[in-house]
């Protein structure tokens, strides 16, 4: 016997959960994620870093409205999610200039040597400081989104892949590990497998493309003091932040990939630790964890939420890139919102509810994206 609901959401990661809270309550919602626990890929391997300043003019309005929602929030929760950590880019003046935004301020060589006093003053020429970013408790906000859901009657089903799903009547029906599921509408917020959902689906693939990002913490001889920013390398070389004891580094490698579970390759993280050596005083040692994750992205390199305007009732939440966490709550806001509203066939996914929010960041999505076919 097939479970029904209203909204099956196939994928466990922020975006999945973010939107199982945000429905749950309103209507009966379903949550399918392959692995036998949640958030295993993308969502825990994360540089848990929300940065305004970061990605296209969309994505730092969705990141603009999600820190307002998590900020409204964080007094309810046993621990705060949101914690401010700068963010500091650095190399030359014209990368720096191409890389800042609205939200990111020059300052001079000698105050960024003030701010991290590890860095060798030859290594860079220029930089610029956000100081609207924040630092994010990815485990406690993922925690969150699953008892909100399931406190409002969300079902979360772990260890159950999608292997069939078909167009039935007004409806999809899904066979996932071993349990039959009926909706009227089926979320793909699948991450790097969201185009093989489509295909499983019957539904055209939009070509999102995952890509490899490794990450490490790492000991040091001098470590970063409390309150230090997060500095990445305006030419995507390299970022690091305060870690604990420790620093966090990456090589902020954008590798196209298949859809897997990915590990580090050899050499990638001592190649790192010799580079930034050389332009720190860090004084890395031995490597504590390294891990991989994959940002999927679409061709565009905007966040795709929306119906399908070819395949009835069913709605993409995917492509997020490396912009999951930060914009999760708004993607996730806005969502609800057009599948509570009860669109469909047709829909581009371009308009909102109501005014408000949610309308606001569907309108700035339809800006760029006229639909999710084009």
């Amino acid at each position: 016997m097939a479970a029904h609901y209203d909204v099956l959401i196939v994928g466990g990661g922020i975006a999945g959960l973010s939107l199982a809270s945000a429905l749950a309550g309103s209507c009966s919602v379903g949550l399918v994620e392959a692995e036998q626990e949640l958030a295993y890929h993308a969502s825990s391997r994360s540089a848990r870093q929300l940065i305004p300043s970061y990605g296209p003019d969309v994505v730092q309005e969705l990141t603009a409205r999600t820190l307002e929602l998590m900020a409204a929030r964080d007094p309810d929760l046993p621990e705060p999610v949101l914690s401010p950590r700068s963010f500091m880019l650095i190399g030359t003046e014209e990368a720096v200039l191409a890389e800042a935004s609205g939200h990111m301020q020059a300052i001079s060589h000698a105050r960024a040597l003030e701010l991290c006093p590890v860095l060798v003053p030859d290594a860079f020429a220029a930089a610029g400081l956000d100081t609207g970013s924040f630092g994010c408790n990815a485990p406690v906000l993922l925690a969150d989104h699953r008892q909100r859901a399931e406190a409002a009657g969300a079902d979360i089903i772990t260890g159950a892949r999608v292997h069939s799903a078909q167009r039935l009547g007004a409806g999809w029906e899904v066979g996932a590990g071993q349990e039959a599921f009926q909706a009227g509408v089926m979320v793909n917020a699948a991450g790097a497998w969201a185009d093989e959902l489509a295909v499983i689906s019957g539904v055209e693939k939009l070509g999102l493309q995952p890509y490899r990002r490794t990450a490490a913490i790492v000991d040091v001889e001098r470590p970063l003091p409390e309150g230090s920013p997060m500095v990445a390398a305006a030419d995507h070389s390299f970022y690091f932040r305060r870690e604990a004891n420790g620093v966090l580094i990456s090589p902020s490698e954008s590798v196209p990939s298949g859809p897997e579970d990915a590990r580090p390759r050899p050499g990638d993280v001592e190649r790192l630790i010799s580079h930034l050596n050389q332009v720190t005083t860090l004084g890395i040692g031995g490597i504590r964890n390294a891990w991989t994750g994959l940002r999927t992205e679409a061709a565009d390199g905007i966040p795709v939420a929306g119906f399908d305007a070819e395949a009835a009732g069913f709605y993409w939440l995917a492509g997020q890139g490396g912009y999951g966490f930060q914009t999760s709550s708004a993607m996730a806001e806005l969502a609800a919102a057009q599948i509570l509203a009860g669109h469909g066939a047709g829909q581009s996914g371009g308009q909102g509810a109501a005014d408000g929010p949610a309308s606001r960041t569907a309108d700035a999505l339809a800006a760029t994206r006229w639909s999710i076919r084009r």
